[in-house]
């Protein structure tokens, strides 16, 4: 993890970005005094990333790609949403229907795949963005409006569920990672065992700061569920974050699926390896212009927060909503199994002998593929209802035994 320190050589900011994180700082100051001088963090870290026209989703600022604060792996190259189609495509072959795709962010991804899923012969009746931000849905319709008009006319922007459940593939990728998480502290006791202790919110000197408090019956069960399932004790002092809107979500989730499946990537781990004693501060990750850092308190609506995924925790919620956890596997793995092979050697060929362009699509590959790259932090996960022809992109690699 990036040491606190290293928030000093973060970029300067404008006077206008200054101005508005200070309205975003000002707003949850004030959301904490009207609560009485604490918060939870999973409050704090939503009114950054999601207070209306405030928050760092909601206030307009470029967030992906070189000029944002990080690259997703659709915006590192096409060959992602492409190997991503193809797996689509499978599934569509089998159930009809349509494409959802949650949290859509510059559109990049849903016109690469939509653009590969026509190349198939394979176009679903709607491809369905449901999108929160306001400044990013108008970016993604200015990125669908490039494409030919008979893939146009299949896109749908949502602000909410669906109305009624879909037939078809659902897809999320770098969704999970950004929802809010709590965050614990565990203290052990003189007389043996563990006090579980929550770290919220609070001011002081205007200043925001780390407070411990009594945590919800919500998280004491979840600290206990991750704790009793650990081979090896965490220590004094261990800090970390769980996820508690996974459950409810996950539960949305499943109440859209009459019969398909719901594509999940995100940077993340099982529980036996998320939690681990080593990993003793938790994985709390603020991304400013490309900078990873650990304090969420600095510049406030202009950076994104992120913690990993406890994949142990989507799949739990996923069996009690009633879904399948029907693969489970490394991205590399994914890509691989989803024809990334046999696409890079095409590609490869189109480019001919352009040493430039194939050093571009090799040097893309790597990054999407290599363990010390996105290929295996990143974890792919296919929740199913209703479906059980074999995927291909969980073909090469079944990780579920580790859930």
């Amino acid at each position: 993890m990036t040491s606190p320190a290293s928030v000093t050589t973060l970029p300067a900011l404008s006077g206008d970005e200054r101005a508005h994180s200070d309205r975003v700082a000002a707003h949850i100051r004030a959301f904490i005094r009207e609560r009485g001088g604490e918060i939870g963090f999973d409050t704090y870290m939503r009114l950054a990333l999601y207070a209306p026209g405030l928050g760092y989703y909601s206030g307009g600022a470029a967030k992906f790609g070189g000029g944002g604060d990080f690259v997703t792996a659709p915006e590192v190259s096409s060959l992602f949403s492409r190997c991503l189609a193809r797996q689509v495509a499978d599934i569509l072959r089998e159930t009809g229907g349509d494409v959802l795709e949650l949290g859509a962010g510059t559109g990049r991804m849903a016109a690469d795949v939509l653009a590969e899923l026509a190349m198939l012969e394979c176009l679903p009746e709607r491809y369905l963005i449901l999108e929160v931000s306001a400044d990013l849905a108008q970016r993604q319709r200015e990125r669908i409006a490039s494409l030919p008009p008979r893939l146009t006319r299949r896109v749908e922007w949502l602000e909410q569920w669906p109305a009624a459940p879909l037939r078809g593939v659902v897809l999320a990728n770098e969704v999970l990672d950004a929802m809010p998480v709590e965050r614990f502290v565990l203290r052990h006791r003189a007389a043996g065992g563990l006090d579980v202790r929550a770290l919220g919110v609070g001011l002081k000197d205007d200043r925001f700061e780390w407070r411990e408090r009594s945590p919800s019956p919500e998280l004491m069960n979840a600290v206990a569920d991750v704790v009793e399932s650990l081979r090896a004790p965490l220590p004094d002092g261990y800090v970390s974050e769980v996820c508690l809107a996974f459950q409810p979500w996950i539960a949305s989730l499943a109440a859209q699926i009459d019969t398909g499946v719901a594509l999940l990537i995100d940077y993340g781990l099982p529980r036996a390896h998320l939690y681990h004693p080593d990993r003793s501060q938790g994985t709390l990750r603020c991304h400013f212009r490309h900078r990873a850092h650990d304090d969420p308190f600095v510049n406030p609506g202009l950076q994104d927060i992120t913690a990993w995924v406890d994949f142990t925790r989507v799949a739990e919620a996923a069996s009690s909503a009633g879904l399948e956890v029907a693969g489970f596997a490394t991205q590399a793995a994914f890509l691989i199994g989803a024809g990334m092979e046999s696409l890079l050697s095409t590609e490869m060929l189109l480019v001919g002998e352009d040493t430039q362009a194939q050093a571009t699509l090799a040097g893309e590959a790597r990054r999407l593929l290599l363990p010390g790259e996105m290929g295996e932090v990143f974890k792919a996960i296919a929740l199913a209802r209703n479906f059980d022809a074999p995927l291909a992109g969980f073909s090469t690699q079944d990780l579920r035994g580790s859930l």
